[in-house]
């Protein structure tokens, strides 16, 4: 480049000399830029050069002329082996600005609202609990009166001391109590009960010690059972042992097994409660369905895993259990192996061979029921051309539950529309004489929901059935709520109480939820890029959307087989002149938008703006979960409590806005609302995903917040103030921690009481001296039977008179009524994640004024500390919990 030209494009006029000259010139670019150029950016080239052992003389030969500091210097590389060319373009310059800005807007975001301020609890597998696009599926417990009027276990009222668990809640098995059993699992699903020996311990048995003589039907292992009981002493003789046989055989489910069982006591009989619950586990590690099992022995309150019940090399799900011939058997779905597998246990429940394939078919969701002295087996088969996913049922019939069966007449029973519940929701049951067949509804998602016909002709060539409503109350609270989105299979049966149990599996959010959210993240993110060039074109950095080169009208250089293809291809030329109208349009925007102007500038602005909104919606969908703020289990139970705020008419706005928030979290069970002036709300003023209840008080104390309340039905309660708000999963770790400790005050606002004299001070003063020893019940958790009878018992007595005197410190009375019952710690500490006062917003806030405030408390505490002792040499450290979360 001894001629100082540079590409052929750019010349340098001087006196450049051969290698390692270069002329002090002027550069011109030549070749029309419209027409040469293909880049969408606004090039300006800036180049300099770094002379780091001659920079001294090069400065002194052009002191003359200082604008030669930005000339180009031509010449070749070998004279100068220490310079260096710099090149920046202002359209990429811009184009990289925008991705810093954003990528940091999406950190920020993600930083505040997403990641969690403190630890998750640790004790799960580190392999458990992924999230899947199957779901997160768990299972649930529910009692009634009949497999119409189902309720939740919650409401039966079943509470575990040892959990501190008042009442146990669904649901009884998730994801993380298998995985914590050493179990990796995503989701629990499909549900089957095993009835074994299930007797009502309130039953009186004659004498104490009886016989008893009975059978019962093995198939579909629902329990009907015929039984007499006879005191020791009388002795049974065929012609009786015949005449039950033959009750059992003219029984309407069809031929069952005689069983005597002697010599049993009352107590014999409470024990033989056991509940064995089959179901389809997804292992964390291979991905795949396993069939796990978990016993039970209080009527599903408590499980215990037992383990893998049935592993295979392809996917399994849908262990239907039941009996025959004196056997235990499973026939779990196995569409993945293309078979219809007979398993039998060898030793229940654990060991299973397999006895027979009885069907070549991927059918999914299969089950057998014995009706009228037929087999009779429902399933679906999708590999069928022309079958309708989730919206077919076929039906096969035998005389045995080996075979050979034979096709229904009638088949497909269904195939269409995916809502009308084809696909098989679980085992059919008997109600009334009647028998009924559970159904998913998958028009929305799979899953959806769960739908029940009652079978009114099944024959070799008929078959009709009806629907008839399933009376289930589902949750308000959305994805908070662990069946919430969906529940798509159901096991009821009957006790020998008569009482009907069933199980049920749930979801919270819809299927191919992960996946969906993903999509729509990355479609938020090229959104956001595309808005990137529209502020480019509108700035100016960027002169096209669509790179030149794919337009019609570039005529830089092409190959001669590309130019063939083009003109060969009417795809490819209505794709050029379609870029070629969306450059034109950025002119079109570019001549119509100033950005000198005011409303350039706001169009602008807006542009900004909704980047940053689409940036922190993709942070969101990608990396923020599915948006659930889920309870947490301790020792294998979940629970719930009862919040309790008090206000008055002037707060209503605070009060409707908390009613909506907090109702949502997973836990609540019910909200309580202590009026203590004015004219209370209707409840249809509320919106509440859970019941509302307003006691109403004759006089306006603060005392009222602690008041004895029969009608409570949980131990836990959370003392709320209506004017704060936090978020549920701040709520559910309180909740949390008080469980592990419930008889302690357990809240989210710590204070330090020290000195002489005492004086009330914020946290930021039990910060600094790095510990608390009192927590404000103005957002904390009590036990409702201890905190109550304390605060109301006669040695409270002068405390609540003081109280209402100055209307003020009944929270700081029961700090003191704690620890003047309690010589060790009676207070813990969760810090939330954020909580804001909304008063602030309403200007309604009770203590306005915050040295008086002070001031007032301050007498408080010397007044108690003389009544109930003091707080001296109490003190605890932040931090002193291994959950990381009382920092």
């Amino acid at each position: 480049m001894g001629s100082g030209q540079l590409n052929g494009n750019v010349n340098g006029n001087g006196n450049g000399g051969g290698g390692g000259g270069g002329g002090d010139g002027v550069t011109t670019t030549s070749g029309s830029s419209s027409n040469s150029n293909s880049s969408c950016y606004n090039n300006s080239w800036l180049c300099k050069w770094r002379w780091p052992q001659q920079q001294q003389q090069h400065v002194a030969k052009n002191n003359n002329n200082s604008n030669n500091n930005n000339s180009l210097k031509g010449g070749g590389g070998a004279g100068f082996g220490g310079r260096r060319l710099v090149l920046s373009s202002s359209g990429y310059f811009f184009v990289v600005w925008c991705f810093v800005v954003y990528v940091f807007v999406g950190f920020l975001y993600g930083w505040l609202a997403l990641k969690k301020p403190y630890t998750v609890a640790a004790g799960l597998s580190s392999f458990g609990c992924q999230e899947d696009s199957e779901g997160s599926w768990s299972i649930g417990v529910f009692f009634g009166n009949s497999p119409f009027s189902l309720k939740p276990i919650e409401t039966a009222n079943v509470w575990r001391d040892d959990s501190a668990a008042w009442p146990v809640a669904n649901p009884i098995m998730t994801c993380a109590s298998v995985s914590s059993a050493g179990f990796p699992s995503n989701f629990v699903a499909d549900p089957f009960f095993y009835l074994q020996e299930l007797v009502d311990s309130s039953e009186k048995v004659l004498g104490g010690c009886t016989h008893v003589v009975g059978c019962r039907q093995y198939f579909p292992s629902q329990w009907i059972e015929l039984r007499l009981m006879f005191p020791a002493a009388i002795l049974f003789d065929f012609s009786l042992m015949k005449m039950l046989l033959g009750l059992c055989k003219n029984s309407y489910l069809g031929p069952n097994k005689l069983w005597i069982v002697s010599l049993r006591t009352s107590k014999d009989w409470s024990q033989g409660n056991d509940l064995y619950l089959f179901y389809e586990t997804k292992n964390s590690i291979t991905m795949q369905g396993d069939i796990g099992v978990a016993k039970s022995v209080d009527k599903g309150a408590t499980w215990q895993q037992l383990g893998i019940a049935l592993d295979e090399d392809w996917h399994l799900s849908f262990p239907y259990v039941f009996d025959y011939h004196g056997q235990i058997y499973m026939m779990p779905e196995s569409r993945a192996k293309g078979e219809v597998r007979l398993y039998r246990a060898v030793n229940f429940p654990l060991e299973w061979k397999l006895e027979k394939i009885i069907m070549k078919k991927p059918l999914v969701d299969p089950f057998m029921i014995n009706h009228d002295g037929q087999y009779w087996l429902f399933g679906s088969d999708h590999s069928g051309f022309g079958t309708t996913q989730n919206g077919q049922l076929e039906i096969w019939y035998s005389s045995s539950p080996f075979g050979p069966w034979k096709p229904h007449k009638k088949n497909p029973i269904y195939n269409g529309d995916k809502s009308l519940g084809a696909r098989n929701g679980g085992r059919p049951f008997v109600y009334d004489g009647n028998l009924y067949r559970v159904g998913q509804d998958c028009a929305e998602s799979y899953g959806r929901r769960v739908r029940t016909f009652k079978v009114e002709i099944l024959t070799k060539n008929e078959y009709k059935e009806v629907e008839v409503p399933f009376v289930f109350e589902a949750s308000n609270k959305g994805r908070n709520a662990w069946n919430g989105a969906r529940y798509h299979h159901l096991d009821a049966q009957q006790l020998s109480s008569g009482e009907w149990i069933a199980v049920m599996d749930g979801d919270r959010a819809l299927s191919g939820d992960s996946v969906q959210r993903y999509i729509l993240g990355c479609a938020s993110v090229a959104a956001v890029g595309i808005l990137v060039v529209l502020l480019g074109l509108l700035l100016g950095a960027v002169k096209c959307i669509i790179p030149l080169n794919w337009c019609a009208q570039y005529s830089g250089k092409r190959s001669d087989s590309l130019l063939t293809w083009e003109r060969e291809s009417m795809l490819c030329s209505k794709v050029r002149r379609f870029c070629s109208r969306l450059n034109r349009s950025a002119s079109y925007l570019q001549g119509k938008i100033k950005p000198n102007t005011s409303i350039g500038r706001l169009v602008l602005a807006v542009i900004f703006v909704a980047g940053v909104a689409l940036t922190c919606t993709g942070v969101k969908f990608i990396y923020g979960g599915n948006g659930a703020d889920e309870a947490y289990m301790w020792k294998g139970h979940y629970s719930q409590f009862t919040m309790l705020t008090m206000t008055f008419d002037a707060r209503l706005w605070n009060l409707k806005m908390y009613v909506k928030h907090y109702s949502r979290c997973s836990s609540v069970k019910e909200i309580v609302v202590v009026w203590n002036k004015g004219e209370p709300p209707k409840l249809s003023d509320l919106d509440s995903a859970v019941p509302v209840r307003i006691r109403v008080e004759k006089q306006n104390s603060l005392n009222n917040r602690f008041k004895l309340d029969p009608l409570i039905k949980t131990r836990g309660v959370l003392e709320l103030d209506d004017d704060i708000m936090m978020t549920c999963d701040d709520i559910e770790r309180g909740f949390q921690v008080w469980r592990q400790h419930p008889d302690r005050i357990v809240g989210f606002y710590p204070r330090l009481v020290n000195g002489s004299p005492l004086r009330y001070r914020g946290e930021k003063y039990a910060r600094r001296h790095k510990g608390y020893n009192m927590i404000l019940t103005g957002a904390a958790f009590v036990d409702s039977q201890i905190a109550f009878n304390r605060y109301w018992s006669e040695q409270a007595k002068a405390g609540r008179e003081f109280v209402d005197k100055f209307f003020n410190c009944e929270d700081v009375l029961l700090n003191y009524l704690y620890a003047n019952a309690s010589a060790s710690k009676t207070v813990e500490y969760v810090r939330p994640a954020w909580a804001i006062d909304t008063s602030k917003f309403s200007g309604v806030a009770i203590s306005r004024n915050t040295q008086v405030h002070y001031h007032k408390r301050s007498e408080c505490l010397r007044k108690f500390a003389e009544m109930y002792g003091s707080f001296a040499g109490r003190k605890w450290e932040f931090g002193g919990r291994k959950d990381g979360w009382d920092l």
